[in-house]
């Protein structure tokens, strides 16, 4: 087997989990889906911090093989600019990272996880663009 044909039968099947889980969850509100934020991110042990950690890092590698096909999404997607942006951290580095900025911004503990790692490690580790 081919790595495009592995692309393939996991895109295929990363979209049938999608649309079974939108069939089983189509009731849930945005408002019922918790989204992490500082406060919850400093009052939880370190496992609990890992296991969010390896899920956002797993939902990024299934969303950036996904669209591993088309070039626009490639160089634009939330997914890929997060794997570019990203190299180089491990877990460790990325919870250390946003320990250190929750502990000298606790005015901001509602700030969601995701968009910390998005504007404090994602954004500045990209090229510049023009």
């Amino acid at each position: 087997m081919t790595i495009a044909t592995g692309f393939g039968r996991l895109r295929c099947t990363a979209s049938a989990a999608c649309i079974a889980l939108l069939m089983t969850c189509s009731t849930a509100g945005a408002a019922e889906v918790p989204l992490v934020d500082g406060s919850q991110w400093t009052t939880s042990s370190d496992d609990v911090k890992k296991a969010y950690l390896v899920g956002l890092a797993n939902l990024v590698q299934v969303e950036a093989a996904y669209y591993a096909d088309n070039p626009a999404v490639a160089e634009r997607g939330f997914s890929p600019r997060v794997a570019k942006g990203m190299r180089g951290q491990t877990l460790g580095s990325v919870m250390e990272a946003l320990n250190a900025w929750y502990a000298a911004h606790p005015e901001s503990l509602q700030r969601p996880v995701v968009e910390t790692i998005w504007f404090e490690l994602v954004v500045p580790a990209l090229p510049k663009t023009k």
